[in-house]
């Protein structure tokens, strides 16, 4: 990448084209009658939440799904404006914030949903707000079993307008676990009968992720939250031997080669001196380290293409350098692109395929392309550089 004012050259290239692409992919296959909920936490999972926002405002989706009210307000400051859902909910503080910015908060605890109520009652408004049932993942969410008295009390909060329920699937991705999905989903179920008895019935019914969405048709409610197959992320999370929407990868991560050396046979390289050359060998330094998510696991296993090749990495990544092997590669010469992550045609290295070597998920690689490697958005009306 070369731009007028100079500066590293390791980026992450961001293709919007790619990710309206998938959005409507996915749509197609999941069903046109539904409101789609794209979730944007987390950076958009390392791809830039403003930009993908802006993006996937004019495909249409109907909401859009944050984890902290902080990064809804990020949203809201850069003039996005459909709807904002708060996975997490709010900390105590918060609650005018919310109301100010338009925020809708997922409420899990009595206790919240009684401080929401008042900031709205202090304002002599009535706010939106999503309850969260555990139906079986046990992490947040007000417990299936436990709903009752939590019912109840909310037909006491005079402010508060329950909009939305929802729950989350805690192994919709394993087909082996499919008898536990369909427990979440009755559970669910038997959870909105409670609510429709004391005459609350929210707008939203919201169950199933990407997965859910993908392989559970029973889970559409009428909602479906879209993560991480927005962003071509579906090879280690949708399970494998069903029927799946086309996708396409919208992050690439790409450097140059800084230095090249002649190494002979027998010396170390990097920290530690966990490789020795076997041979007299060509030896290159990439500006790219564990600081931008190229992560420590990958020493003496993870590989780059340059010139059509795949060059190995040898010793250890260190926090802002890695060292590849080029002694195989054509032509090689410093200033040459080097493909971290991405296809070029022939050769591919996937977020998938270094979740497997480093034993993770693909949402964590990408969520760890630290915001030090430089956005460059393309597929949209210009390229720009964030």
């Amino acid at each position: 990448m070369d731009t007028e004012f100079g500066q590293r050259p390791t980026y992450a290239e961001i293709n919007l084209a790619n990710l309206a692409f998938n959005f409507n992919s996915a749509k197609k296959f999941i069903g046109e009658n539904i409101n789609y909920m794209a979730v944007v936490k987390a950076d958009a999972y390392g791809h830039g939440a403003v930009q993908c926002a802006k993006k996937l405002e004019s495909t249409g989706v109907s909401w859009f799904g944050v984890a902290l009210p902080e990064e809804g307000l990020e949203l809201r400051a850069n003039n996005i404006k459909l709807p904002i859902l708060c996975l997490g909910g709010f900390w105590s503080g918060q609650e005018n914030l919310l109301i100010e910015k338009n925020l809708t908060p997922v409420l899990y605890r009595l206790e919240q949903a009684v401080k929401f109520n008042k900031a709205a009652q202090n304002k002599d408004v009535v706010v939106n707000a999503h309850l969260k049932i555990d139906t079986g993942m046990n992490r947040i969410g007000c417990r299936f079993d436990e709903v009752k008295h939590f019912v109840e009390q909310l037909k006491n909060l005079q402010n508060l307008n329950i909009q939305g329920i929802m729950t989350h699937f805690a192994a919709a991705d394993n087909l082996a676990e499919n008898d536990f999905t369909n427990l979440q989903i009755k559970r669910f179920e038997e959870v909105l009968k409670m609510f429709a008895e004391n005459n609350i019935e929210p707008v939203f019914r919201d169950l199933a992720n990407s997965p859910g969405a993908v392989v559970h048709k029973n889970s559409l409610g009428n909602m479906v939250r879209l993560g991480g197959i927005l962003y071509g992320l579906g090879g280690d999370v949708l399970p494998g031997g069903v029927d799946k929407p086309e996708l396409k990868p919208v992050m690439s991560v790409h450097t140059r080669l800084s230095q090249i050396k002649k190494v002979p046979k027998g010396e170390s390289i990097g920290y530690s001196r966990t490789f020795v050359t076997s041979r007299n060998s060509l030896i290159a330094t990439i500006p790219i380290g564990y600081q931008d998510g190229f992560v420590r696991a990958l020493s003496n296993s993870g590989k780059v293409i340059i010139n059509n090749r795949f060059a190995p990495v040898v010793g250890r990544v260190s926090m802002d350098w890695t060292i590849v092997d080029v002694t195989d590669v054509p032509n090689v010469k410093v200033n040459d692109e080097v493909l971290v992550i991405g296809d070029n045609g022939e050769l591919s290295i996937t977020a998938e395929e270094l979740a497997r070597k480093t034993r993770t998920i693909s949402y964590e690689i990408t969520c760890g392309i630290n915001r030090r490697v430089t956005r460059q958005y393309v597929g949209s009306q210009e390229k720009r550089f964030i």
